[in-house]
């Protein structure tokens, strides 16, 4: 854990591909970046403070690409090694997840997320440290849902 990013690590017996194509699906249906429910929560509440929620679907595509948008997030990053997205939410700061993947030796795949928030100005330094402990469940209940998501696919 640090101040400004919550961090998760996991292992799966997948290939890099076979992650890439689970983790990186753009296809409708239900996706762990979308509707794990920390994200739906948070979406919520950005209506409730006059912000636009989860407004983009899916695009529709086996994999997202950079510039795609799907709940709250514009994609970033969407390369074989990992993903990337922004969140597009009412926040004192940048609200970021980048999610890799490596090969591990003798098999199999290490998967890690991180998610982060970057303070703009004194009231996002306040709010970074009053909702650290809720990314760190965000990062937890997040993780927990992507290795459940690749685990089945083995």
């Amino acid at each position: 854990m640090g101040l400004l990013t919550s961090s998760r690590e996991g292992h799966v017996d997948l290939t890099l591909a076979d992650v890439r194509r689970v983790l990186a699906c753009g296809l409708a249906g239900d996706r762990w970046y979308v509707d794990a429910w920390p994200f739906v929560l948070r979406g919520t509440l950005d209506v409730l403070v006059g912000g636009a929620g989860r407004q983009w679907p899916v695009p529709g595509r086996p994999l997202l690409r950079v510039g795609d948008r799907a709940g709250f997030w514009t994609v970033t990053r969407s390369d074989p090694g990992g993903l990337a997205l922004d969140a597009t939410v009412r926040a004192p700061g940048t609200v970021s997840l980048l999610t890799e993947w490596f090969a591990r030796p003798g098999g199999g795949t290490r998967v890690r997320l991180d998610v982060a928030f970057h303070p703009h100005g004194a009231l996002g330094t306040a709010y970074l440290l009053a909702d650290l402990p809720a990314r760190e469940l965000v990062a937890e209940l997040t993780h927990r849902r992507m290795i459940g998501d690749l685990r089945k696919v083995s």
